[in-house]
């Protein structure tokens, strides 16, 4: 969608026992009192065998499903009832170990799944004429299930006991319930978590020194190869973090919160909650930052700009020449903004604007907080817009060529939109929760965008609104943005046109 303006530029293990410490640089920036930081050496160097037990449970899922084909019969539906049961109980998450393993407690969310296996076939089996015996090979393969999954857990349980299956996990917070959750993990291998340490600010009721300061998360995150991080409230301020939190989850490690008043009852309950021996963990959603769903939104991105490009072209060229004939300068106009992880990258978009007259230069316009700047550079462009230029920005057909920078991956198709490299860099140090918007690609539109957050509107509620699309991020939710840009596009252009006819 239209921006405000073009710019001026032509348009270690739970164990009590001491461990071997490291001297590893810390962030306490330039003061040598806080420029080294004393960690624990990690005993071992961890293995991951998330993928290895992920996959034994969906072989033995597969198994358990085709089991009553022995007494039932086999046939093509049976067959193709246990693959779309399998890939519903993938997509759903159904193969991630959970902390507490129980086949009984997930019944209840294996019933739906296998119900939706059974719907996608059921058409398939009815032409077959074999829709009864679906239906009853479904009823059997729900026990089956339940049995295989139990046989699955009691062996990975027995793995976790003798440490073969386990996972580093940090606590972030000290306290009692720091204390607390580190010593439930030290007495119970069946968890399948190894606590390594906490961080904290430090706090009399700590029973242990802490590996760090908060600030310190990379640098344990890092020597201890941490899968796991849990966050326990307690004299760690909410504000604080946030950042912290959303640094561990970019690197694809599993996020835990303790809900605060769990004792009493008014902790949440569901699929995202886990049981750490009676403490609950809130599991953070992190859909948009995981590497395997973000090729898969680069996938759509390549896909739909590139048949985009194509099929647009015509439009494209001749909107190239109405550029041309407008009036000097070039056809298409390069800006630099501030993309994915502060990289600056090069957006394009069609001249709306004619070349400024030397007393219109950058300096006229300098100067003021950022704010004020910006509405001066809003009248500049009401001052400078082409006639065609005023068609392109209220229909917002000046955007298109950044199909290009989609195809290039220098954007996506829906995130945050870019801003100017000098606004991003202000408003990182000024804004709260500006900086942390980076995290995913920039976009051709966005959730701030399609609420009205555009222009001259709060820079703080748009950060709100970019923050949220990210934590919050799927595929259905991109189509929704897509299809409300159209809509706001077109209400756009149309109450502009009303707006110059009421004004003739």
């Amino acid at each position: 969608m239209t921006e405000v303006y073009e710019g001026l530029q032509g348009d270690g293990d739970t164990a009590v026992g001491p461990l071997p410490r490291v001297r590893a640089v810390g962030s306490g920036g330039s003061d040598p009192a806080l420029a080294a930081v004393d960690l624990h050496l990690p005993e071992r160097e961890p293995h991951d065998h998330r993928w290895s037990v992920r996959g034994g449970l969906v072989l033995l899922d597969a198994a358990a499903l085709a089991l009553p084909a022995f007494w039932l019969g086999l046939d093509r539906t049976v067959a193709a009832f246990v693959v779309a049961t399998v890939l519903v109980l993938a997509v759903g998450g159904a193969h991630r170990p959970r902390i507490t393993l129980s086949a009984l407690v997930e019944v209840p969310r294996y019933l739906p799944r296998i119900g939706l296996g059974l719907l996608l076939v059921a058409p398939f089996a009815s032409l077959a004429g074999g829709d009864l015996t679906l239906a009853v090979h479904a009823l059997w393969a729900v026990p089956c299930l339940v049995a295989g999954r139990s046989l699955g857990y009691a062996a990975i349980r027995s793995a976790r006991r003798h440490r073969v299956i386990e996972e580093p996990a940090l606590v972030v917070g000290g306290g009692r319930l720091g204390m607390d959750l580190l010593a439930t993990m030290q007495e119970h291998p069946e968890l399948g978590l190894r606590g390594v340490g906490y961080l904290s600010g430090g706090c009399p009721l700590d029973e242990r020194e802490p590996l760090g300061r908060l600030e310190d998360l990379d640098l344990v995150l890092d020597t201890y190869g941490v899968r796991k991080v849990v966050v326990a409230y307690g004299p760690t301020r909410e504000a604080e973090l946030v950042g912290l939190v959303r640094s561990a989850a970019l690197r694809d490690i599993e996020v835990y919160v303790v809900p605060r008043f769990f004792d009493v009852g008014t902790a949440a309950a569901g699929p995202d909650v886990e049981d750490l021996w009676g403490i609950p963990l809130h599991r953070m959603r992190r859909a948009a930052l995981r590497q395997g769903v973000w090729r898969v939104k680069r996938f759509i991105d390549v896909v739909v700009s590139g048949t985009a490009l194509t099929l647009l072209s015509p439009l494209l060229l001749l909107l190239a020449g109405a550029v041309r004939v407008s009036g000097p300068g070039p056809i298409l106009f390069r800006q630099p903004r501030t993309g994915h992880d502060g990289a600056e990258i090069s957006i394009l978009k069609f001249r709306t604007l004619r070349v400024p007259a030397p007393e219109e230069t950058p300096d006229r316009l300098a100067g003021g907080s950022t704010r004020s700047t910006m509405h001066a550079r809003q009248i500049d462009v009401e001052q400078r817009k082409t006639r065609i230029g005023n068609l392109l920005r209220r229909t917002s057909l000046d955007e298109l060529p950044q199909l290009w920078n989609i195809l290039r991956g220098d954007m996506s198709l829906v995130g945050p939109r870019p801003e100017e490299c000098t606004y991003a860099a202000q408003f990182a140090d000024s804004v709260y929760g500006y900086r942390d918007r980076h995290r995913l690609a920039v976009g051709l539109t966005g959730w701030a965008q399609v609420h009205g957050l555009r222009g001259e509107t709060s820079i703080e509620e748009r950060a709100r609104f970019d923050n949220s699309y990210i934590e919050h991020w799927s595929l259905w939710q991109d189509v929704v943005i897509l299809v409300r840009t159209v809509g706001a596009v077109q209400r756009q252009a149309f109450n502009t046109a009303v707006r110059s006819a009421a004004g003739r």
